[in-house]
């Protein structure tokens, strides 16, 4: 018999505005997905062609976010954490093992399951989660620029660049913005 291994990874900890989000994909081993990477090394075009083959020929995958209001109560840490527990409780099929990138694995007392170090580019599920989130997390990013036009998400999907901070600065925080940021308090 064949454990069913759930792979999470995240997208958006570092921005300066939106959503945290998370995946959890499991992957249909009848079908190979070629390509799959860790979302930062491939571009943008990649990730979008990688996205639409792992959502329509996974077994089950699921994606959760925490708001910028949670990041700001619980801090970014702990709503990574509650992304990805809401990711994982999306799934609509039963599984074995939950494999998550990075060094903690908060769900110890939930799933049997293990964090791993740079996962995100060694374990294919883990790969897929973390297209699908950060595919997931830049569609949402693009619909906040059509809504806050004037902080031009859709150039630095939040994420702390200089024309990001120059806009913050100039405008001053707008409702997604992380107060609790270095970056985004200051102007407060």
């Amino acid at each position: 018999m064949n454990n069913i291994i759930v792979g999470v990874d995240e997208a958006g900890r570092g921005p300066l505005a939106g959503n945290v989000y998370a995946a959890a994909v499991i992957l249909n081993n009848d079908y190979v997905i070629h390509g799959l990477n860790d979302s930062k090394k491939l571009s943008e075009k990649k990730r979008n062609e990688l996205f639409l083959k792992i959502i329509n020929n996974s077994k089950d995958y699921s994606i959760g976010f925490a708001s910028n209001e949670e990041i700001d109560r619980i801090n970014i840490l702990q709503a990574t954490f509650l992304a990805m527990k809401r990711a994982i409780e999306g799934l609509k099929i039963n599984f074995d093992y939950v494999l998550i990138d990075g060094n903690i694995f908060p769900f110890k007392n939930i799933y049997n399951g293990e964090a791993v170090i740079r996962g995100d580019s060694t374990i294919k599920e883990i790969m897929a989660a973390s297209i699908l989130a950060k595919v997931s997390r830049d569609k949402y990013m693009l619909e906040l620029d059509k809504k806050y036009p004037a902080y031009e998400f859709c150039r630095h999907k939040g994420y702390p660049t200089r024309l990001h901070r120059e806009l913050i600065k100039s405008y001053g925080p707008c409702p997604v913005h992380r107060i609790t940021f270095k970056g985004v308090k200051e102007y407060i």
